[in-house]
This record gives structure tokens, C-alpha cells and sequence, in this order.
């Protein structure tokens, strides 16, 4: 089951000019600058490809709210830069120690341990500066609102809490509860963050912003759930990471919890509430009802 998409809505074109514009502004944050090795090591990972899936959502969610997509640029990248960061520093050998990201090496196996540390860290400091200073056009208030829900996503009580009892759970007996709780943190955060802070800039109300995060829970289990799936199903090199790492490091998973088949149906589940979410808004949530449905297609 995916979620019904506005008839005649070419989905596929949409995805890959908002894609475009992403990496042409991604390409354009980082700017000569000193030192180089640590600009270096920042576009390496930031450049290195991927799905760009949160600052797609943050464009789309701030078309939904009627607003220009051109002023939620910035905060989109600030959101990709955020994302990166969190890849960079879960694959360093005292978290996830993985060897494999996008289909290269991983950061610090390219420039080190400690290099790659700090590249995470100017990554992310650098999306608060996207925001805050590089957004004209976009009024203080919704900047602010933005800024607070970044920050939330991105640290304790989003991924990095996440992150840390994901760690702790590493061969121990969990349950559904403690698994959702990591995933809806240490994932769901920040792909929260990506709709609402684009709604935000686009102006939405309240009743808006409150659907949408109904939508955002949803497809946030929902993307986690698909890459449990994918992590038993698919191969590394279609995947672009290495392929059974949750089996070898002794992780609870869905499928692990729940079986394969019974994982794909709560994974379509949530994506149908999701899409039910924003039936109020269907004439125009076209790229949020695809991404929706695109979210349990993919496969890797």
C-alpha cells in the first residue's frame, strides 16, 4: 500500500529539479575557505550524494504552507548539513565503526580520526549559520522558530539522546517501545524538523503545523523500518553502507522484533496515516503524499 498521490503530479520530475537545486546550493555553502583540509574534509561528505530526502521535504512542506521554496533554501541545506554530520560522527569507531557511506570510505577513514570529529562539528554549526544569517527574505519570528526546532532535532532530545540509548541497547533485549523510542529520536527528529522548519518559513498556522507533525512521526518510523528491511534484504553495494551491520553489531531491529513481512505492513501503515493526515490539504500536498509513498518503494 503507498500513499495516493494528486493525479497528474509528475513526481519524478519534481524530485530530481528539487534534488538539483539541493546540491547546487550544498555545492555553494561551502566557499573557499581556512583551513582547507577541514573544508576538504566537509564537502567530502556533505558532496558525497545520498537521498537529500529532509531538504526535499523542507521545500515541499513550505509550498504546502503557500511560501516560496526559494527562501527555505537555505534551511534546507542547513538540514542536510545537520544530517551529514550525524552520518559522519555515527560511523567513527567508538559509535557505529563503519567503513562504508555512500559507496566510499567513510570520513574518518579519508582524513582521520580526529579530522573527521571536527569536520561533523563545523558541519553543524554551519547550518545554524544558514539559517540565522544566510535567509533573506524570511521574517526573524519564523528564523527563530526554525533555530528552536533544529536545535531540538538535533541534540539531546532528538538525535543525540537517540543516539545514545542506541548505543546502549547494543546486544541487550529490547522491546518495540525502546526501539521506537531510538528510531523516532535518533531518525524521526530530524526528518520532523525537515517538514515542520519548511512549513514555518512558509507561514502554516497551527492547524497545519500540528498535521504535519502527524505526518512527520509517520514517515519518520516508517524510512527507519525500510532500513532495517533494506539492511537484511539489500547489498552494500546497492545500499552504499555496509549491508547486515545491525545483525553483526547485535541490534534490535524490526524485522528482528517483528518478522519481514509483518515490518513491511506496519511500515505501510504508518505511511497511510501519514498521508490521511494531510487530506485536507490533498489539492496541494502532491510532493508530500509522494514522498510518503516513495519512502517504503525505495530500495536502499
Amino acid at each position: 500500500m503507498s500513499a495516493p498521490v494528486t493525479t497528474g503530479f509528475d513526481f519524478a520530475a519534481y524530485l530530481a529539479g528539487a534534488r538539483q537545486r539541493i546540491e547546487d546550493a550544498l555545492d555553494a555553502a561551502l566557499l573557499p575557505e581556512r583551513p582547507e583540509s577541514l573544508r576538504e574534509a566537509m564537502r567530502y561528505s556533505l558532496l558525497a550524494g545520498g537521498k537529500r530526502l529532509r531538504p526535499v521535504l523542507c521545500l515541499a512542506s513550505c509550498e504546502l504552507a503557500g511560501g516560496d521554496p526559494d527562501l527555505a533554501v537555505p534551511t534546507a541545506v542547513a538540514l542536510e548539513m545537520i544530517h551529514t554530520m550525524s552520518l559522519i560522527h555515527d560511523d567513527l569507531p567508538a559509535m557505529d565503526n563503519d567503513d562504508l557511506r555512500r559507496g566510499r570510505p567513510t570520513s574518518h577513514k579519508v582524513f582521520g580520526e580526529a579530522n573527521a570529529i571536527l569536520a561533523g562539528d563545523a558541519l553543524l554549526t554551519r547550518a545554524f549559520e544558514m539559517v540565522a544569517l544566510r535567509s533573506p527574505g524570511v521574517p526573524a519570528d519564523r528564523l527563530l522558530q526554525v533555530v528552536g526546532e533544529l536545535s531540538l532535532a538535533a541534540g539531546a532530545p532528538g538525535l543525540v539522546g537517540g543516539q545514545v540509548v542506541d548505543l546502549a541497547s547494543e546486544g541487550q533485549a529490547v522491546d518495540l517501545d525502546t526501539l521506537e523510542y531510538i528510531h523516532i529520536h535518533k531518525t524521526g527528529a530530524l526528518l520532523r524538523a525537515s517538514v515542520l522548519s519548511g512549513a514555518m518559513i512558509g507561514g502554516a498556522d497551527d492547524t497545519l503545523l500540528e498535521a504535519l507533525r502527524v505526518y512527520a512521526h509517520g514517515i519518520g518510523l516508517a524510512f527507519q523500518i525500510i532500513d532495517d528491511i533494506l539492511d537484511v534484504t539489500a547489498s552494500s553495494e546497492v545500499l552504499g553502507k555496509t549491508a547486515g551491520k545491525d545483525l553483526t553489531a547485535d541490534k534490535t531491529t524490526y524485522p528482528k522484533l517483528l518478522g519481514l513481512d509483518e515490518s513491511r505492513r506496519r511500515a505501510e501503515g504508518l505511511i497511510s496515516g501519514a498521508a490521511a493526515a494531510l487530506d485536507p490539504w490533498r489539492d496541494r500536498a502532491g510532493p508530500l503524499l509522494a514522498l510518503a509513498a516513495y519512502i517504503t518503494a525505495r530500495d536502499r
